[in-house]
């Protein structure tokens, strides 16, 4: 009977998925241009919630924004005006998809560059330490090893 319960209840979550913000007031007549509205809403970050899209966020701004984006398809944007017009009024940080463009190239860059300087450091520094000669290690004096007896209480 629990199993039964268990199977039921993952079904359910499966089956609910995500619950989307879209209030049924913002919802476009148009089936086209609100299938649109939602993938560009998936892609643009809320401002608020930081790693929500506005499409998930029940926050104002991502209302806002989201009706935004919607008012701009209805007058006729395509996807990459909209996307542009937001990016204009919010910055680059809106989108969940940074770029590679411009400055952004450095930080698509820097990770694989830096793994790879570390990757040569750390096989430059293994092959010098496997080819340096073993420390001989001088053996202490007789005067030393006499003191060194001394100190551990051995005669």
């Amino acid at each position: 009977m629990r199993g039964l319960f268990v199977i039921l209840l993952a079904a359910s979550m499966v089956v609910s998925g995500p619950s989307l913000a879209v209030q049924p007031d913002e919802i476009l007549d148009d089936p086209v241009l609100e299938s649109r509205a939602r993938d560009l809403s998936a892609g643009l970050r809320c401002l608020v919630c930081r790693n929500e899209s506005i499409d998930e966020s029940n926050a104002d701004l991502a209302r806002d924004m989201r009706l935004l984006v919607r008012e701009r398809l209805v007058e006729g944007d395509s996807d990459s005006d909209v996307i542009a017009f937001i990016v204009e009024r919010y910055g680059e940080y809106v989108l969940l998809r940074p770029t590679t463009e411009g400055v952004n190239i450095i930080l698509w860059v820097a990770a694989p560059v830096l793994f790879v300087i570390a990757l040569l450091s750390a096989g430059l520094y293994l092959r010098r330490r496997g080819s340096a000669p073993e420390p001989h290690g001088d053996a202490l004096s007789a005067s030393d090893q006499k003191r060194l007896a001394e100190l551990l209480g051995k005669d």
